[in-house]
């Protein structure tokens, strides 16, 4: 029989139906070899370069942070506009509408190339690959996904965090993480470091591999919301963590999650 250690409990579930949009929390969800479902299964695509839109270019696309997706159902998005219209991702007019949006011709794709790239901008934070430029990046093939298809954070990290730097404001939502991990027995400091390499169960049937820390990149720093533009929140990654908050996963074995489902690591 394996041996089962617990680590932790789930206290936050999310999905991003659109690749940068804002998403939705959940309470349960289905897992498939594609992470949670529905899980970037939209993204927008600039009709000129053929290139994935995303945040990580905020000069060019930082308006994505003021559009919110939601998923009615597996085959339906709901995009809240910055303007609070709404619009299904079946309208028949929905390219024109989110390009008026965006200023720019864009698509509404679900359907990934086999090589997607995105562009992306790095600040000017020293230790930080490529700072102050722009470059061109590969993403997962045939997927919208960065990298790993789920991330996962806990609550230890951002309480690390925000105690190294108490001026700024480390909130789940800056991260975009699928799953919110409180630590068992009150464990403190960059937890799930110590998970890289190892499989989480989760609940009764799903089985994640977690792969490798997860690099933070100019997103973290944008406004959403009432949270301010912050350069801080990277620096203080970089300085004290390799650049890296949180963790990612590819699924093993999928099935359901809920809120409160227990966490354990898989070590035989």
């Amino acid at each position: 029989m394996a041996d089962e250690s617990v680590v932790g409990s789930i206290v936050s579930l999310w999905r991003y139906p659109v690749k940068s949009m804002m998403g939705e929390e959940l309470n349960a969800s289905e897992v498939t070899d594609s992470g949670l479902l529905g899980d970037r299964a939209y993204a927008l695509v600039d009709a000129e370069t053929g290139k994935i839109i995303s945040a990580k270019l905020p000069r060019k696309w930082g308006i994505l942070f003021d559009c919110r997706a939601a998923l009615n159902s597996p085959l339906q998005v709901k995009i809240t506009l910055p303007d609070g219209e709404v619009v299904m991702g079946d309208t028949a007019d929905v390219d024109r509408i989110l390009s008026t949006t965006f200023g720019r011709k864009v698509k509404l794709e679900t359907a990934a190339p086999e090589n997607p790239s995105i562009e992306m901008y790095a600040p000017d934070i020293e230790g930080l690959p490529d700072a102050d430029a722009e470059t061109n990046a590969d993403i997962r093939p045939s997927t919208f996904f960065d990298a790993a298809t789920v991330h996962l954070l806990t609550t230890a990290t951002l309480n690390q965090l925000q105690s190294l730097t108490p001026t700024s404001r480390f909130e789940t939502r800056r991260f975009r993480p699928n799953l919110v991990i409180q630590p068992a027995n009150n464990a403190t400091g960059f937890v799930e470091n110590n998970w890289v390499g190892k499989t989480l169960a989760i609940g009764n049937d799903v089985r994640l591999k977690i792969t490798e820390p997860c690099p933070r990149c100019v997103m973290t720093t944008m406004p959403q919301g009432e949270l301010p533009k912050d350069l801080e929140i990277l620096h203080t990654a970089v300085k004290h963590n390799d650049g890296h908050i949180g963790i990612y996963a590819n699924v093993l074995q999928g099935g359901t999650i809920r809120r409160g489902d227990t966490v354990e690591i898989v070590t035989g």
